[in-house]
């Protein structure tokens, strides 16, 4: 299981407040914006937008708020322009970390980024440095308590590439361009879904059997991730479920 997940798992279990969801429904406003702008309103041929489109769904954003995000993006209605910017960077004990951002100011966001970095006891890499480490992939979680053999086929038979456990969920993970068909095609053999995403899946990963040290990597992903224009924050480490329980009960 990936850091990302680990550290997602964590915040999902202490519960969300009204000023991080309010947070959490801006990021996603903009991802859907972005996704119209590079690829046109419709959702049925831009599937990036379908992705994000759906991703702000499973989150209850309303679905007004999510059209207009969408005619801002195509410029039936004003709004600011964003772009895409990826920073690349590292935690503590060697752990990669790359942040997908959407900024109306680059210059601004790169100077705050390096400063989260630096604060958090981390530090800013060249671009390129840990990019190679990761795979930008679509996924669906379904829950775990399916039978394996059920999502697997349904899955496989979509197009999937791979069906592994993650924690309570099955992670079902496919080329970006395919996730809304694998998602379809899973509920359409019956089987719940979860969540629909796009993110950067590392390549292999660092185990922290640590909790001090999974700490310190995790104050970096919460310091990055509570920056307004960052979207997403992945790196390659793992903690072992033991150390996973403790960190959720601090």
């Amino acid at each position: 299981m990936s850091g990302h997940s680990k550290w997602a798992t964590i915040k999902h279990k202490k519960g969300a407040t009204d000023k991080a969801r309010a947070k959490l429904f801006a990021k996603l406003i903009r991802q859907v914006e972005v996704a119209a702008r590079e690829g046109g309103g419709d959702l049925d041929s831009n599937a990036n937008l379908r992705t994000m489109y759906q991703k702000a769904r499973d989150n209850s954003v309303p679905l007004d708020t999510i059209e207009r995000a969408i005619k801002r993006g195509t410029g039936e209605l004003e709004g600011v322009s964003y772009e895409q910017v990826t920073y690349e960077g590292y935690a503590p004990h060697g752990i990669a970390m790359f942040v997908d951002v959407l900024t109306d100011n680059r210059n601004r966001t790169g100077a705050e980024i390096r400063s989260v970095f630096t604060r958090a006891g981390g530090s800013l890499a060249e671009p390129g440095a840990v990019a190679w480490q990761f795979d930008r992939k679509g996924v669906v979680l379904v829950p775990g308590s399916l039978d394996e053999d059920d999502v697997m086929l349904a899955a496989l038979e979509a197009g999937a590439e791979d069906v592994v456990v993650e924690g309570e969920l099955w992670r079902v993970t496919t080329d970006p361009s395919n996730t809304i068909a694998v998602r379809d095609a899973l509920e359409e053999s019956g089987i719940e879904v979860s969540s629909t995403d796009l993110i950067y899946l590392p390549q292999n990963v660092i185990e922290l059997s640590s909790s001090n040290d999974a700490r310190q990597v995790m104050a970096v992903m919460d310091a990055l991730d509570d920056h307004d224009d960052v979207q997403g924050v992945y790196a390659n480490f793992d903690v072992p479920d033991e150390v996973l329980a403790e960190l959720t009960e601090d």
